[in-house]
């Protein structure tokens, strides 16, 4: 009874159907006999146009599942799950690119991440560049429009790179000890190749101790024009005297605005996050000699992005040998070379 009674609830609705899907329908059915036709021992066998053809339909009318006999429903969605993945596995795969990185390089790229924690992309980048490897990404280059900005920003630089060789920058900065006392260091740098040309402690900043500094550190035959300082109330006359005699125009930066003196103030950054971060100091001597080491280690050894990943005393290209490592600091960092 209840197969009479959809039976006629079918005649009923088919006027309603699309010709298209009857006659896919069709087709379907007339396909499925050849597929039986074919017949052998009892088993189906299906070819790979019978497989695409059964998939095909299956994208355009899902309902076909209702009608499908040689082939169960799970089967037919197993094909085209299948399909899919093969279909995005082509349309991903590798058009060129970059390059593959050399087996020895991914090995020697990891062996400096991990004997140096501290070590970036771009420090990795210039140990690379001093041994000789070149870098393998190449960097996208943008025209920007020349506005008022931009030529501003030019204009500033410009004149930045022009008297940079004039200017050299100092500061002072607090480290605790082991003990908590508090020791002051004072770094001055040059601005030109961001070297390091003075740093020492003392427990007792006085103006006299900072002028002495200042004399140590610059030859009277090699003083900057410029030197650039905060508002420090340690800088009193005897080092404004002390300027004055050696030819050097004094510069306080404006009240509040450390951005002025921008690289001492990275230079004091890269000493703590680099090593001070990383030491426990036991006292005056041990920090000094700490200091002292880390001023060789960022002048002829630590590359610089601003120099173009060269150092501040330039380091030679080397092109021949196997590479070594020496440590630096205890380990802290480490100097690669061919030899």
């Amino acid at each position: 009874m209840i197969g009479l009674l959809c039976f006629v609830l079918a005649v009923l609705a088919s006027p309603f159907k699309s010709k298209l899907r009857l006659q896919l329908r069709m087709r379907l059915l007339r396909h499925q006999l050849i597929v039986l036709r074919r017949k052998l021992n009892g088993r189906v066998r299906l070819t790979n146009h019978d497989r695409l053809f059964f998939i095909q339909l299956y994208r355009w009318f899902p309902s076909i599942l209702k009608v499908l006999t040689v082939i169960r429903p799970e089967t037919l969605v197993r094909w085209h799950r299948a399909g899919f993945r093969c279909y995005w596995r082509w349309k991903s795969r590798p058009r060129g690119g970059r390059p593959q990185i050399e087996t020895e390089l991914r090995v020697l790229i990891r062996r400096m991440s991990v004997e140096n924690p501290l070590w970036g992309a771009p420090r990795i980048h210039g140990e690379l560049l001093k041994l000789g490897i070149e870098g393998r990404s190449i960097k996208r280059r943008q025209v920007h429009g020349q506005n008022g900005q931009d030529r501003q920003a030019k204009d500033g630089r410009t004149f930045l790179r022009n008297h940079a060789p004039d200017i050299a920058a100092m500061d002072l900065f607090v480290v605790p000890t082991i003990g908590f006392d508090l020791l002051y260091a004072l770094g001055i740098v040059r601005l030109d190749r961001r070297d390091l040309v003075w740093i020492n402690v003392t427990t007792n900043p006085t103006a006299e101790w900072i002028a002495r500094q200042i004399t140590q550190a610059f030859p009277w035959d090699d003083a900057p024009k410029y030197l650039i300082r905060d508002r420090d109330q340690i800088y009193g006359a005897v080092v404004t005297r002390r300027l004055r005699a050696m030819g050097i125009r004094d510069q306080p930066t404006a009240p509040a605005s450390p951005w002025q003196n921008g690289f001492a103030e990275r230079l004091i950054g890269s000493i703590r996050r680099e090593c001070l971060d990383h030491i426990i100091v036991l006292g005056e001597a041990h920090l000094r000699r700490i200091l002292k080491s880390y001023a060789d280690y960022y002048n002829g050894v630590r590359t610089h992005r601003s120099l173009n990943k060269d150092a501040p005393v330039s380091r030679q290209i080397q092109l021949t040998g196997s590479i070594k490592s020496h440590a630096i600091l205890g380990g802290l960092h480490h100097h690669y070379v061919r030899v």
